[in-house]
């Protein structure tokens, strides 16, 4: 009981008190923005110094870091009838930094197939998330032949194996 209650009591101004958090800060990012407040972080019980900005693009990414970047993405793969995944994400998001290593990897196992990282929190791509209606994240958006052919809307590393076999296998 001693244990649910002191839980219980970390977790309340996560729940009670967001009224006071800036009106641009969009659903997918109010746990970075909930973490990086100080008045909140005190009651978070990991290491504190931890970075929430963007990681680099690990190897196997292209990095898209504006709207128009991913305009320009987006219209050379269906132009140019392309496989390519666009692959979601946030440095903040556990599933996807679990889900993260494996899709570097299938990226390297189909090099016919580029992969474009997208981190949901930057400024810049806001405007196409809410076009796209990304809410989730890890999403991802696989095209075959420069049309979107699936999408996978978590960390399920079993689907994202088979989606990646059956549309990239090398023939």
């Amino acid at each position: 009981m001693a244990l649910r209650n002191a839980i219980k009591n970390s977790v309340r101004p996560f729940l009670t008190n967001t009224n006071n958090l800036p009106s641009r800060i969009s659903k997918s990012s109010l746990f970075a923005a909930t973490l990086a407040s100080s008045s909140y972080s005190s009651h978070l019980s990991f290491h504190q110094s931890r970075s929430l900005s963007s990681a680099s693009a690990s190897p196997g990414f292209i990095s898209v870091n504006s709207e128009e970047e991913f305009n320009k993405i987006l219209t050379k793969v269906q132009d140019d009838s392309l496989n390519a995944v666009l692959y979601f994400t946030a440095v903040w998001c556990g599933p996807c930094r679990f889900i993260s290593p494996i899709v570097g990897e299938l990226s390297k196992k189909y090099p016919n197939v580029t992969t474009y990282k997208i981190d949901i929190d930057q400024e810049a791509i806001q405007d196409t998330l809410s076009r796209l209606q990304i809410t989730s994240v890890p999403t991802l958006y696989f095209f075959q032949n420069g049309k979107k052919t699936d999408e996978l809307i978590g960390a399920d590393v079993a689907r994202l194996n088979h989606l990646t076999e059956k549309l990239f296998k090398k023939d």
